[in-house]
């Protein structure tokens, strides 16, 4: 399972693996496109997600929807990252699920309204890792755990 965090600067990525009734850490990090003409960064995303699935091979994605921005150029800017990182999923074969953020929060904290460091602290808590990956990647790898936890309901 890859979950994406999308952004048009910092473009956040966590893979995950049910193992029975257990959640196993594989990868996570970010796609940090160069600053540079916004086409060109949003051609580094797509290719960054097409790589990440190259290696881990992932069955699905899942991503983070988008909501409304109060600057309309930011949130047609994160709509674009989104579009390349769904674009490379489907290319690659993979079917593609939407998580609305504060549903990814209810998931993985238990409020809709949690801070990025809270969802940072139970990511750790749930994969049993050693330290809280940063704030995007733990972003992805919530709405990863979200999903899994959504299809076994």
């Amino acid at each position: 399972m890859l979950g994406i965090d999308p952004g048009s600067r910092v473009t956040g990525y966590g893979v995950v693996e049910v193992q029975g009734a257990e959640l196993k850490y594989l990868a996570s990090g970010c796609i940090r496109p160069r600053a540079g003409e916004f086409v060109q960064r949003l051609g580094e995303i797509y290719h960054g997600v097409e790589e990440i699935i190259a290696t881990h091979r992932p069955s699905e994605l899942a991503i983070e929807e988008v909501f409304l921005a109060r600057n309309p150029s930011s949130a047609l800017k994160l709509g674009q990252a989104r579009g390349v990182a769904i674009a490379a999923a489907v290319a690659g074969g993979l079917p593609v699920h939407e998580y609305a953020a504060r549903r990814v929060k209810q998931a993985v904290v238990g409020t809709g309204r949690a801070s990025k460091a809270q969802v940072q602290h139970m990511v750790r808590v749930i994969l049993g890792l050693s330290a809280a990956p940063a704030a995007d990647a733990a972003d992805a790898l919530a709405i990863g755990i979200c999903h899994v936890n959504t299809s076994r309901s």
